[in-house]
């Protein structure tokens, strides 16, 4: 594997803080685009009530921007 990453893959854990869109739903931490294989189990995430969301794996937190 290349050392240099495709600008397209999210860095899993690198973030305290993510903004997603309507488009990400259903939200799922790692996302779509992370490595998962230094990652945690995927858990999808509910922020459609409230806009936000924590991520209990990784502390990540997650704000729905649109």
């Amino acid at each position: 594997m290349s050392q240099t990453q495709s600008s397209t893959e999210i860095q899993p854990n690198a973030e305290n803080h993510y903004e997603v869109s309507h488009a990400d739903l259903p939200l799922h931490c790692p996302m779509d685009g992370m490595s998962l294989w230094n990652s945690h189990p995927k858990v999808y995430l509910p922020i459609e009530k409230t806009g936000k969301a924590k991520c209990p794996y990784c502390g990540a937190d997650y704000t729905l921007k649109d």
